[in-house]
């Protein structure tokens, strides 16, 4: 039991928060009489099926561990590694007279509340304790003014929850049986990656369009190269110059513009060359201003940053994936460095607004600050706005100069940002002036121009500029911009000459110049960030997540900032179209979250929306009553239910799901090893001859395999399946073959080989031709890996391998990359010690990264620890045990003790052997009682 508070006794209370790093900035604020605890983030979950208890598996909660019977009742455990941390808080719980659950205030965070309120049971007065940034004054703010759980917000987490539970676990064995095991489906990552299937199949329809414009450099008349701009050619004889935009993905005119008819011009390479040449021989006085118009132009700041805008702006300006920027900002909160991060909201609080608008003034002026304060409102769908927009914590703000001694690298450059976009959105507007120029005159275009006849013509050039004359919030932050299809760089500051109407202009220089339509870019992180927001896909807290997920599962890959989806997304895609279109149409995921939204603010019952999502709208065995408004799956006698759905799918061809036509009777495949390329025999071939087939390289994107790249492909794969000869070693003869990661040589195995037995293989050097390669190129490649020699200090061999990413030396676990493939047959080992005596560098030539940080020795192993980057995030390491951190640790909060733990726990896994785990029975949780204690959530 809880001490009882006297007059000799202070009160002790109990916070509890998400992360380490978070329980000590707030402990720091606190004092005496509180004690912080983290509780690691989730302490419960639905567990794996095949976890639950041997008696549970037959049961309700066989399938999902969610009774869909019986009002979609969640079963939850604890997770694994979470019950030392819950033995933990039982423990410090006995000592408090008062506990308060300070997890995020958002759905996430309230579960977290609700779920540790359930699991510790406590027999003292609880309050619910919410803040959206880590400062001493909100703090104590925060204590003053706590509520208790929001059950609402708890359902429609939960919700989610079960959604995605139901949505993966029906789905993705669909995917198994007809695409390939282990792939995954999901409510907001199979929407995703529709979309950046769709992006690549107008790229892949795509046909570019060539046209031809005229620039010309010119001057006020007789001013010369000083007064220099440059103008391009609008208009030939009244007829407007066709540009970019004029085409469709086609390739032909739109429809607006071939109505134009005679007032559009479309110049070819002939015309265009005989306009620039005709403009050139006119020299002086050639040209007359025809119109000058100048305006006014204002340009207004952005709004604060959002979770959206963050992701997008941080991959624009600092090259940071979602997943980075989200780990990077997550740290910045919890250090109390900035507010909550996960926000739809782009409103500034009253401490706030006024911290930006006097450092404004401070540091640039008073003029660069307005009036009145601004005001923003969201324009993304489903937007929340619970909290304020992402900016630096505290009344009044640390500037980046400030900070820099203690952030550092993607956490300092992330302040500095956020910084900038918080005090520059309540700064003057940009102002200045945009003109625009049209000059008109005539010129003698040469016989044999293309598209144009010969003779006289009047030609019309056009050009315009910005001229900012008070900068205002630019003087702080200019945000940055998506690639765009038809940039047309209007708003850059470009100044123009003193111009009068009527002014003669002489012409310096032209030139004709040659163009290509281009098809819609791809999408980026930040562009795909944008479009889900735009939809109001998913939330933007999860996008990181998404991202992340489509990569892992091989849905996507990147080409440099780009995101090219696979063969693979092509296949999933597709499945989910033909059998589960609604699931994947965009308007009723978002409906989808329109209906959570509702859940969440109490008009919408849980039970009754996820038994007209899982049964239909008529219900089924588990259907309960309710009057749902949603407009997805609330809509009686919208859509199918999921579980019918699943039931009725009738016979799917896995064969042709897997399928895509090339063209020319080439068919491309996705086959369990990888796409490969596939051509029927030819007519008279003899007949059960096998279709000439060949492995579609990785890199190469599916807007480039037209058929006559496919042709190229089958014609390399026929020419390379050849034999080179007999290896006198062995007697088995050598071939070489086109593969997945490129052309390589290989040995046959004789007739009767063991199964074990493999035969050796090795990668074609990229000198090395697949149609020239020899036996003696083949029997050196097959020599790989060569022993250099034994390292003297460690008795431990060196090698010279060829990789994937090419040639390197490996000693033990460590190895070095060579410059050259050559070297593979030549290193000495001495050469090859003097490498490993170098600091080890990294595929592009850097130096290795250094550690994040060095934490101490490890009681276990005795090896030093440290914290490194990898490619699925930050871990500890010692050395030989590598282990991810968990979400909510940080780089900057990890201890040695808790590092420690990690590695113990990845020490102990094992695989499982199978039936051997049986975890302890316990009783399904119940469904959010009302509990005794004064914080409790209360619902009907």
């Amino acid at each position: 039991m809880a001490r009882s508070s006297t007059s000799a006794a202070p009160v002790r209370r109990l916070v509890i928060v998400e992360s380490p790093a978070k329980a000590r900035t707030i402990a720091s604020y606190l004092g005496d009489g509180y004690e912080v605890e983290a509780s690691v983030g989730h302490i419960r979950d639905l567990p794996q099926p095949s976890e639950l208890p041997a008696e549970m598996k037959k049961g309700p909660f066989g399938k999902f561990a969610v009774d869909v019977d019986n009002g979609f009742e969640p079963y939850y455990v604890v997770d694994a590694d979470k019950k030392k941390k819950v033995t933990e808080l039982k423990r410090a719980l006995k000592e408090a007279d008062e506990l308060y659950l300070a997890t995020d205030e958002d759905r996430e965070g309230e579960a977290i509340a609700w779920h540790l309120l359930q699991t510790l049971q406590p027999t003292v007065p609880v309050k619910r304790m919410v803040f959206h940034e880590i400062t001493r004054e909100a703090i104590q703010r925060a204590l003053e003014s706590t509520r208790d759980i929001d059950a609402h917000m708890v359902d429609a987490q939960e919700t989610r929850r079960i959604l995605d539970r139901l949505y993966g676990y029906e789905v993705s064995p669909v995917l198994w049986r007809k695409v390939r095991a282990g792939l995954s489906a999901g409510r907001v990552q199979s929407v995703a990656t529709r979309m950046v299937v769709e992006r690549e199949r107008e790229r892949m329809a795509f046909r570019s369009a060539s046209y031809w414009d005229v620039q010309a450099g010119t001057s006020p008349a007789g001013a010369g190269a000083s007064q220099r701009f440059t103008t391009r050619l609008v208009a030939v004889d009244g007829a407007r110059v066709a540009t970019g935009r004029d085409f469709a993905d086609s390739g032909q005119l739109t429809e607006r513009a071939a109505g134009l008819g005679a007032g559009l011009v479309r110049l070819d390479e002939a015309a265009a060359t005989a306009v620039a040449s005709a403009l050139r021989d006119t020299g002086s006085d050639a040209l007359v201003v025809r119109s000058l118009e100048t305006k006014p132009y204002t340009r207004r700041p952005a709004a604060p940053f959002t979770t959206s805008t963050l992701q997008q702006e941080a991959s624009r300006k600092l090259g940071s994936s979602a997943r980075q920027t989200m780990r990077t900002a997550q740290s910045l909160y919890e250090n109390g460095w900035i507010t909550y991060m996960r926000t739809d909201s782009v409103s500034l609080s009253q401490q706030a607004v006024s911290a930006a608008r006097s450092q404004a003034a401070e540091l640039y002026g008073a003029e660069y600050v307005p009036s009145a304060p601004r005001t923003y409102a969201s324009k993304a769908k489903n937007a929340q706005e619970a909290h304020e927009a992402i900016r630096p914590s505290g009344d009044v703000f640390r500037t980046p100069a400030q900070v820099a001694g203690q952030l550092r690298g993607e956490e300092f450059r992330l302040y500095e940002m956020i910084w900038q976009r918080t005090v520059a959105s309540q700064m003057a507007d940009a102002r200045g002036s945009t003109a625009t120029v049209r000059l008109a005159g005539d010129v003698a275009v040469a016989p044999g121009t293309g598209s144009l006849s010969a003779g006289a013509r009047e030609v019309e050039l056009s050009t315009s500029g910005t001229v900012i004359t008070f900068r205002g919030f630019l003087a702080a932050y200019e945000e940055g911009r998506d690639e765009e299809r038809h940039s047309g760089g209007g708003d850059a500051e470009r100044r123009l000459p003193e111009l009068v109407q009527g002014q003669r202009v002489d012409v310096l220089d032209a030139s004709a110049d040659g163009h290509e339509t281009s098809p819609p870019p791809r999408y980026t992180e930040a562009s795909l960030v944008k479009a889900l927001e735009e939809r109001g896909i998913g939330r933007p807290s999860t996008y990181a997540a998404t991202i992340a997920t489509i990569s892992d599962r091989g849905y996507v890959w990147r080409r440099g900032s780009a995101l090219v989806p696979s063969w693979l997304a092509f296949a999933v895609v597709r499945l989910l179209e033909d059998h589960f279109d609604h699931l994947v149409d965009y308007d009723f995921t978002a409906e989808m979250e329109d209906d959570l939204d509702r859940i969440a603010g109490g008009s919408e019952d849980r039970r009754a929306w996820l038994s007209r999502f899982y049964f239909g709208a008529e219900g089924g065995a588990g259907a309960a009553s309710g009057t749902g408004t949603g407009s997805g799956p609330g809509t009686p006698g919208a859509r199918v239910g999921l579980k019918p759905l699943v039931d009725d799918l009738g016979d799917i061809d896995a064969r042709g799901i897997n399928s895509l036509d090339v063209g020319e009777g080439i068919t491309l495949r996705v086959g369990r090893y990888g796409p490969y390329l596939e051509l029927p025999p030819a007519e008279g071939s003899p007949e059960g001859a096998d279709p000439q087939r060949a492995p579609v390289p990785d890199d190469l994107a599916p807007d480039e395999l037209t058929p006559a790249k496919a042709r190229e492909l089958l014609e390399a794969a026929g020419d390379g399946d050849r034999e080179l000869g007999t290896d006198p070693a062995t007697g088995r003869t050598v071939v070489v073959r086109a593969g997945r990661f490129g052309p390589y040589v290989t040995e046959v195995l004789e007739d009767g080989a063991p199964k074990s037995a493999k035969p050796r293989t090795g990668s074609l050097f990229k000198s090395m031709q697949l149609q020239t390669v020899t036996l003696d190129d083949a029997l050196r490649l097959l020599s790989l890996p060569r022993l250099v020699g034994t390292d003297p200090a460690t008795g431990e061999e060196i090698t010279a391998q060829n990789g994937r990413y090419g040639p390197y030396l490996k000693k033990g676990t460590d190895s070095r990359s060579l410059t050259s493939e050559d070297q593979l047959f030549d290193v000495t080992l001495d050469q090859a010690l003097a490498l490993y005596a170098e600091p080890k560098r990294g595929r592009g030539g850097r130096a290795a990264a250094a550690p994040l940080r060095e934490l101490g020795t490890d009681p276990a192993s005795g090896a030093p620890v440290v914290v490194k980057e990898g490619r699925f995030g930050p871990y500890v390491t010692d050395g030989t045990t590598n282990a991810t951190l968990r979400t909510a640790d940080s780089v900057e909060s990890v201890t040695i003790e808790r590092a420690a733990e990690l590695l113990a726990e990845k020490r102990a896994k094992a695989p499982a052997t199978k039936g051997a785990k049986k975890p302890a029975a316990r009783k399904p949780a119940a469904k959010k009682p009302a509990a005794k204690s004064a914080g409790a959530a209360r619902k009907s």
